[in-house]
């Protein structure tokens, strides 16, 4: 028989197909996952993971939850395991390092030429392995970057059942349009669960001629407060750095604060970053404003150094 072994194939495939046990066994061949090989050389990318787990499958079978979020290339943490989905209980099947799950009526779609789950049933599925915020950091990534509206993700966990239903409904309550990245999110959200006013997102500051000046990650315009997540990711060179300095300075001139957060704010110290935009809004009188932060945000937001 033919056999396209730089494609994930089942080890009695390479048998039947006159590969010798030997050979199979040998260095020319890789495995991928039990029972399934593919050439030596060829790259174990989540594509290839998930044609693996998915070619001892009938052929309606579906790379589903992180399976399918690693071939969409979705901003979640790594997650172990990949994960199949089928329609019927019939035709589920055991294979180590694969969860194989049941759920009917879904309709998967092709990515990079993998069947797998679509963005909003992705989102329910992963309900079940990440936590409230890394949910909302992928709904505001489907959104940005995938073209999903908010609307779509609401609608989707309606009516999905159990606590991962109850977890999807909550975060797609907060996934919103225009946010540029997941430590974005990740801030807004540890603001907003410390009961501080949800800010603006990417908020753009225009010149007396209407032109865009600026855009800023997080803004209340009424207190004229800004809130800015600072990886140096886009500061390549001093002189680019310089010119944001100069950008931000300007702002200031026409009466607003910047407040700037880097990662240790988020993940070492979030309570000190709570304190201080708390203090800032409640300085800049902007309306809402608890008496103190809420503690909600400590469930989500450890403060750990280990949580890196």
């Amino acid at each position: 028989m033919d056999l396209d072994t730089t494609r994930p194939f089942p080890r009695w495939q390479g048998l039947r197909a006159g590969i010798s046990r030997a050979t199979l066994d040998g260095p020319s061949y890789q495995r991928v996952l039990h029972g399934v090989l593919v050439e030596s050389g060829v790259p174990l990318t989540p594509r290839l993971r998930a044609q693996a787990a998915l070619v001892c499958f009938f052929a309606h079978a579906f790379a589903s939850h992180a399976t399918a979020a690693r071939v969409w290339e979705a901003p979640i943490a790594t997650l172990p395991g990949e994960h199949v989905t089928v329609p019927t209980a019939g035709e589920r099947l055991r294979r180590e390092g694969v969860t194989c799950h049941v759920r009917g009526g879904a309709v998967p779609v092709v990515h990079d030429g993998v069947r797998v789950s679509s963005l909003p049933d992705l989102f329910l599925e992963l309900a079940e392995q990440v936590p409230l915020v890394e949910l909302v950091v992928l709904g505001d990534w489907m959104v940005r970057r995938k073209g999903v509206r908010p609307e779509q993700l609401v609608r989707a966990a309606r009516s999905a059942p159990g606590a991962a239903g109850r977890l999807a409904r909550q975060a797609a309550s907060y996934v919103r349009t225009g946010v540029d990245s997941p430590m974005e999110t990740r801030l807004r959200m540890l603001l907003v669960l410390a009961g501080l006013p949800e800010p603006r997102v990417n908020l753009t500051i225009r010149d007396v001629d209407g032109g865009p000046v600026r855009r800023f990650d997080l803004s209340w315009p009424e207190g004229k407060v800004i809130v800015e997540y600072d990886g140096r990711h886009h500061v390549e060179r001093e002189d680019q750095w310089a010119a944001d300095l100069v950008r931000r300075e300007e702002i200031d001139d026409h009466g607003w604060r910047i407040l700037v957060v880097v990662a240790s704010g988020i993940y070492r110290d979030p309570g000190s970053t709570v304190e201080r935009v708390w203090r800032l809004l409640r300085a800049r009188r902007v309306p809402g404003v608890p008496a103190r932060p809420e503690q909600a945000w400590r469930a989500h937001f450890p403060g750990h150094a280990s949580y890196l």
